[in-house]
């Protein structure tokens, strides 16, 4: 890879960079996250009573009155999840990943005591309401634990009856599924708000990430920020609305339709609910890995919510791409080395057109400086012969430059796809590499491709005047000290990526040479 183009790809990740610092919405301060909870088009696997429930229909035991001291737990348990659900408002606790684990080895954690706002609760009345919302329902079971061996399908049925009202909220788990068919039916209550999403979305300028709550309204994502009106209503067909972080998501999506979604501004907070008037709305709920297929398998559009940014048409060819390699190999650091490899082919032409162009720059760069040194009080008369030059010499100054355009998509969109594909979450490679997610921990990998980049440096032909080159022998130390903190996935990629280069630039010198050129 020549200067030019080593230059143009520092020069488009300091603007992905710059672009993350300076127009980002700025970090707030945010209370824990309360994952809203996803669901898809599909209809439940269980049907429900159709039609206008009934109160006689909630055949369950009669519900505590509202005034009743504290509601109880209820533990949910398959062997994806464990969920703690309260019958003070029939609303989840608690969510904890079991095949997931944090930095500490620890079950990767969703969801944990909610805040103002339960997460998916009942709201009767809207933003401060003068209705109580502490109300006790009563529960089918106390317990539920699914698995293979024994139950791989379970339901959870919270009910609440009163001379005023009825309502019941049916949740169904599946074994081997991280979705929850979920369906809401009401009596005597003519509109009311099902909370979806608690806290203000910030950007992680660290991880380059987007954490909070996220909806899919039309074709809009809309982030929820600090930015948001004490009181504000987004209109548009709802597809989804979620809590997200890197890896992971909780999110909803109606079933039944439901147009446009509320957001209101609680204390230092937001607060998100869908209003809801049909008497019976389903959903699905989705708290869970951002893995692509799983989420394309709820035919939701829920995948979309995995940004792989600006060329996300190229990251995704890329991604699938990089998943077949990992089919046959079964590790995705060799994975990546043959995807860079793949990628690279098509630039082997390109590349080498570049390359001799700046071999003939080089040869009449003696040519360049007496032009400049002879024309330098008249700048356009120096054009006009350096144009001349060129030409005699079938030189095309900017033949170096379009590697530099059709290679920044490719790096931007494998950057994105190494950045945020879970797969790659605690994916060992060889020896110390045990997550190509997160960064070298001894700095191996970095020191290694800066040293690369030297030699890369050394063997390529340059047409530069001496103070602009000593300006680019300093381009290894800033990209070794930029990739210090990147993912080792990425490392990987650029590291063949200049090994490669070094071997094209190795034949085009030595093809050179034979040539007298």
């Amino acid at each position: 890879m020549d200067k030019r183009t080593l230059l143009a790809v520092a020069l488009s990740i300091a603007v992905l960079l710059g672009w993350s610092f300076f127009f980002q919405p700025a970090p707030v301060p945010q209370k824990p996250l309360t994952p809203a909870e996803e669901a898809s088009p599909l209809q439940p696997d269980t049907p429900t009573a159709p039609g206008i429930l009934q109160p006689e229909a909630l055949a369950l035991p009669e519900s505590p009155t509202a005034t009743a001291a504290e509601g109880s737990d209820i533990v949910v348990e398959t062997d994806l999840f464990k969920a703690v659900f309260s019958t003070e408002g029939a609303v989840v606790k608690y969510w904890e990943l079991k095949t997931y684990r944090d930095k500490n080895d620890m079950p990767v954690v969703l969801l944990k005591q909610p805040g103002a706002v339960p997460a998916l609760g009942i709201i009767l009345d809207g933003p401060n309401s003068a209705v109580p919302q502490k109300l006790i329902y009563a529960v089918n079971t106390k317990k539920l634990v699914l698995s293979e061996r024994s139950n791989t399908r379970g339901e959870l049925v919270f009910s609440y009856n009163s001379q005023a009202m009825s309502i019941r909220k049916t949740f169904v788990f599946h074994n081997n599924d991280y979705k929850v068919d979920m369906s809401v039916e009401t009596v005597n209550t003519p509109s009311f708000m099902l909370p979806v999403g608690t806290g203000f979305g910030i950007y992680d300028r660290e991880q380059a990430e987007h954490k909070g709550p996220v909806a899919l309204v039309g074709t809009d994502r809309e982030e929820f920020d600090d930015g948001l009106k004490s009181s504000q209503y987004f209109p548009g067909k709802i597809n989804w609305i979620a809590q997200e972080d890197k890896y992971f998501a909780a999110a909803i999506i109606p079933v039944t339709p439901v147009e446009g979604a509320n957001v209101w501004k609680e204390k230092d907070t937001a607060e998100i609910a869908l209003k809801l008037k049909s008497q019976k709305n389903d959903f699905i709920f989705y708290a869970g890995p951002k893995e692509y297929d799983r989420l394309k398998m709820l035919n939701a559009g829920l995948e979309h919510i995995i940004d792989f940014g600006w060329f996300a048409f190229v990251a995704m060819p890329l991604f699938w791409v990089l998943k077949f390699f990992y089919n046959y190999l079964g590790n995705y650091g060799w994975a990546i080395i043959v995807l860079t490899i793949v990628t690279r082919i098509p630039f082997i032409p390109i590349m080498h057109k570049s390359q001799k162009s700046m071999q003939k720059m080089q040869k009449i760069q003696p040519m360049m400086a007496e032009l400049k040194e002879k024309y330098k009080n008249d700048s356009a008369k120096m054009q006009k012969e350096m144009m001349a030059l060129y030409k005699t010499h079938k030189v095309n100054p900017i033949g170096g430059c379009l590697p530099m355009f059709l290679q920044i998509p490719v790096f931007i969109a494998l950057y994105n796809v190494l950045l945020r594909a879970i797969e790659l979450r605690g994916a060992p490679f060889i020896l110390w590499i045990t997550d190509l997610s997160i960064k070298d921990p001894y700095y191996v990998l970095p020191i290694v491709m800066g040293l690369t980049m030297v030699i890369q440096q050394k063997m390529t032909p340059t047409a530069m005047d001496p103070k602009q080159a000593k300006i680019m022998m300093l381009m290894p130390i800033i990209f070794t000290f930029m990739f210090l903190s990147f993912a080792s996935g990425l490392v990987i990629y650029w590291l063949i990526n200049n090994v490669l280069g070094i071997a094209q630039q190795f034949y085009a010198n030595k093809k050179a040479a034979a040539e007298g050129t």
